[in-house]
């Protein structure tokens, strides 16, 4: 027997109608390509997705079309968000970091109609201009004042929104329709298309701010770090808005000393990102002997975090937490803040916690298989490889039947390639990518363990543990470290006795490099495949001969 309840489509752009009448004061602060700061209500945010979405119309665009973004965190990307999908196309976020290669794919593959770029990308479009589609219009996202001079034929984006109504009539979408394009920046191949619904956004957005309500509620102000081209800035711009806290967009400027003086400035208290961007704050913050005074909470995930970071951040008076996800789950699947029973217990005890990728969140269901896909215990032991299941986990790829197929087993669960182990409270902890991890004498080491240990060295800046081959034990750690101060840098002797009080001997690196820096990825995690192809030829000390 069914329920008597109406049925009524979930969709975007009732979040943020519903901020601009419940939490008219909540605000996008926008630190702007043009150098000012821009501030707008989301009331007038509203106003201005209506504007766009009739100029979109205008421009041709319907239902299903996909147009797509190059820009940073800003409040016309934010526009975008809501008028794309609104009025029922799809919004496609472009990763500018990408290779030229794996751009002009993604752009052909979504088959884009438009694409909006912030100034600062107009040298890359003209670079790809006589590869790019035919057909394919451009807008900048500024005003006439700075419209540049271009090879492309550029519209300007407030001109597109001049004289619009401040009123859309939006159409009542079936909440299963396709909303947003997001692209994964694999190591091999092709990338892969997530492609989300309003349905999957808008309970990922419930599911965030049930999850992390220290960061979204009403009167926060959120810093999101993690770009609007990278899983929608996981998910903020929709559950900011939702929970009344005001967005405070960096714009191109993501260095720690311009990420602290607007945390400052802007009263920050909450912001999100991946660790390499915490590193350059927690520089900044020990440069100045000061700590951002509104800012009361860390969130960070894109690759683990390293329990000395998190130790730093917690000795300030700032709470951290630990999260896990992936694009293909929009992204939030686990988060590591402590509950109230655990707040009792010893501060390194709950600094162990914080330190694992968490428990699920509402909506997420975890399960760890072995090789024969036979699903092994949440007991905090058994190792296997992590699938998850939920209502914002893809069931499979745009317009990709081969990886689609590939990533999916047989129960309807999605593959995500890490090996974890997940104890009897449900924190899950990753071992590593399967990929990452290091084969030696048919036993496994951990990358991210030994990282995570060196990095609490006072001596290192940065690191990275790939495997080397070995002629007996077939693969062997090496760690690549970046000096904190390369006229004085670390010793391995030193890093293997602190190693030593939590691995077992044969798991040390066997040598250990220099470098000036980690290459990173298009998401700015480290690029393991890059460092691999660099010391591919390394010869271990007990190897040479």
């Amino acid at each position: 027997m069914q329920g008597k309840m109406m049925q009524m489509p979930l969709r975007i752009i009732d979040i943020l109608q519903y901020a601009s009448e419940v939490h008219p004061d909540g605000e996008v602060v926008s630190a702007r390509v043009e150098g000012d700061i821009h501030r707008e209500t989301y009331v007038q945010a509203f106003e201005r997705s209506a504007q766009l979405a009739h100029g979109l119309k205008g421009l041709g665009i319907g239902d299903g079309d996909r147009v797509a973004t190059l820009a940073w965190n800003g409040y016309r990307h934010f526009e975008l968000y809501y008028a794309i999908s609104g009025m029922g196309a799809v919004c496609h976020t472009i990763n500018p970091r990408l290779s030229a290669e794996q751009m002009l794919y993604i752009i052909g593959h979504a088959e884009d109609q438009i694409l909006f770029t912030d100034l600062t990308f107009v040298p890359i479009l003209e670079a790809l201009a006589d590869q790019l589609p035919s057909g394919l219009k451009f807008v900048a996202m500024t005003d006439r004042a700075h419209m540049p001079e271009s090879k492309l034929d550029l519209l300007c984006y407030e001109e597109l929104l001049d004289g619009q109504p401040l009123r859309y009539d939006w159409p009542l979408i079936d909440e299963n329709e396709a909303s947003g394009l997001c692209y994964t920046s694999g190591t091999t191949g092709h990338p892969k298309g997530a492609l989300y619904s309003h349905r999957s956004t808008v309970l990922h957005a419930l599911m965030s701010a049930v999850s992390v309500p220290k960061s979204l509620n009403e009167g926060a102000r959120i810093l999101p770090v993690v770009p609007m081209f990278h899983v929608n800035s996981w998910g903020l711009p929709y559950s900011a808005p939702l929970t009344g806290a005001s967005l405070i967009m960096p714009g191109p400027h993501l260095d720690g000393a311009s990420l602290f003086d607007l945390m400052e400035n802007e009263l920050v208290t909450a912001s999100w990102g991946v660790p390499t961007v915490w590193m350059g704050l927690r520089a900044e913050m020990a440069a100045r002997d000061a700590v951002p005074a509104s800012l009361t909470q860390l969130v960070v995930g894109g690759s683990a975090a390293a329990r000395e970071m998190i130790e730093f951040f917690e000795g300030k008076g700032i709470d951290v937490c630990h999260a896990w996800g992936m694009t293909e789950m929009s992204p939030l699947g686990t988060q590591a803040q402590v509950s109230k029973s655990m707040q009792d217990l010893p501060k390194d005890v709950q600094i162990d916690y914080k330190s694992k990728q968490g428990r699920r969140v509402f909506g997420v269901d975890l399960k760890i298989v072995d090789e024969e896909g036979k699903r092994l215990p949440h007991d905090g032991e058994a190792v296997g490889e992590l699938f998850v299941r939920g209502n914002a986990v893809v069931s499979g790829y745009f317009n990709n039947e081969e990886a689609s197929a590939a990533a999916m087993d047989a129960e309807g669960w999605f593959g995500t390639g890490d090996v974890a182990h997940i104890d009897k409270q449900g924190f899950l902890s990753l071992q590593d990518r399967s990929k990452d991890l290091i084969k030696s004498g048919g036993e496994w080491i951990s990358s991210i363990d030994l990282e995570n240990i060196a990095l609490g060295h006072p001596k290192v800046s940065n690191c990275a543990v790939i495997a080397i081959a070995h002629p007996k034990w077939e693969e062997r750690p090496l760690l690549v470290v970046v000096p904190a101060d390369p006229a004085d840098p670390p010793v391995l002797s030193e890093l293997h006795d602190m190693m030593l009080e939590h691995v077992a001997r044969w798991q040390l690196p066997d040598d250990m490099v220099f470098a000036e820096a980690l290459p990173l990825t298009a998401t700015g995690k480290v690029s393991k495949l890059t460092l691999r192809k660099t010391y591919g030829d390394h010869v271990l000390p007990d190897a040479a001969g």
